[in-house]
């Protein structure tokens, strides 16, 4: 029998977020919005879906004058995108 997959990684775009990610631990909106190829709108409403689930944080500073917003993968993301993965691979066996 299949598990039932984590719905906020379905969204190709919250999937895309999660796995950037999985890798770099935190990451500017601009490199977020480079790497996906979301516009700045649709971006920012699945990086908020994704800080409401409590798998990223978002800290809002400045850089050279200029505003800045950081997204961090939280130790909860992790283990429920670690966990999604796990369950996704039952899928294929």
């Amino acid at each position: 029998m299949f598990k039932d997959l984590n719905p906020i990684f379905l969204s190709q775009l919250r999937l895309s977020i999660i796995s950037h990610l999985m890798v770099v631990r935190q990451a500017e909106f601009g490199a977020l919005k480079s790497q996906t190829g979301a516009s700045a709108g649709n971006l920012s409403i699945q990086i908020g879906k994704l800080q409401e689930a409590g798998y990223l944080t978002i800290e809002k500073t400045y850089k050279n004058n200029y505003p800045l917003t950081l997204c961090t993968i939280t130790e909860v993301g992790i283990e429920a995108f670690e966990d999604f993965y796990k369950d996704l691979k039952t899928y294929f066996e």
